[in-house]
């Protein structure tokens, strides 16, 4: 259930209660395959493409650490593939794994009011000499409610070992993100929006917008249609300092990892 006027926020026993009963492994970010074309030059064969991610969440304990934490391994896979081509080539593949610590925090009804995850992440395409790019990072997020509806996911990270294939990376990525998603109507269409700044005084970064729409009756298995619209660098590891505008359509199984948040 995503939040409305009648959502009450889990208890800490709730929560729990139901960490407990969730599955072991599942989504950790969006599984999705979508396609679709520049706006900011010539569409064709070189400049069209598709993007798909597969992405997993394996958790490794369940409250038996110190805190009230638990551990968990993630897995994120994102390919480019330039599928309008003769051959079908990979143009970017980037893996990134790691491994991190979740807790939750509550107010003092004992009443869920976010969750915060710090992470050990790699980040690299797996190619060598000149291509090669990569880079590793301690990263900190924390997800709450930042209003009716709303979901905001705040993150910061800082890097190492990644200045001997991408020495300017920062200056795409920056050193933090935000993530605001908000429900239009529930299990049916909402916005996600995210945003980087670099490490600069000029407009390098990036904005990502996705907008999903449920057009079936019975969406048990968490599937949308999505259309995705990313501009700025950095979308992929391999061409980082590249400016582009691309919109892309296709179709996605959601992530549902803070359902929490959206209450009861």
């Amino acid at each position: 259930m995503f939040l409305d006027g009648n959502s009450q926020d889990y208890t800490k026993q709730e929560l729990s209660d139901s960490i407990a009963n969730s599955p072991y492994f599942s989504i950790h970010k969006d599984n999705y395959f979508i396609t679709g074309v520049p706006t900011n030059t010539a569409i064709n064969k070189n400049t069209a493409n598709a993007k798909y991610q597969i992405s997993f969440k394996q958790i490794l304990t369940r409250s038996r650490l110190p805190w009230d934490t638990y551990l968990f391994m993630t897995y994120t896979q994102k390919s480019f593939w330039n599928i309008y081509k003769e051959s079908f080539p990979f143009s970017d593949i980037n893996f990134n794994p790691s491994i991190a610590i979740g807790k939750a925090f509550f107010d003092k009804e004992e009443r869920l009011k976010g969750v915060a995850t710090l992470s050990f992440e790699h980040e690299s395409n797996g190619r060598d000499s000149i291509f090669s790019r990569s880079w590793n990072r301690l990263s900190l997020e924390y997800a709450t409610n930042v209003s009716k509806n709303t979901i905001g996911r705040f993150k910061v990270w800082m890097p190492f070992a990644y200045k001997e294939g991408n020495p300017d990376l920062l200056e795409y990525t920056g050193v933090g993100q935000i993530n605001l998603s908000h429900i239009f109507k529930p299990d049916k269409f909402f916005v996600d929006f995210r945003i980087r700044k670099g490490l600069n005084l000029d407009f390098k970064g990036s904005v990502r917008t996705r907008v999903y729409f449920n057009p079936f009756d019975n969406n048990i298995s968490n599937q949308y249609l999505m259309l995705e619209w990313f501009v700025g660098q950095a979308e992929g590891l391999l061409n980082y300092e590249q400016s582009q505008s691309m919109i892309r359509l296709g179709y996605v199984i959601r992530t549902n990892e803070f359902k929490w948040l959206r209450g009861k």
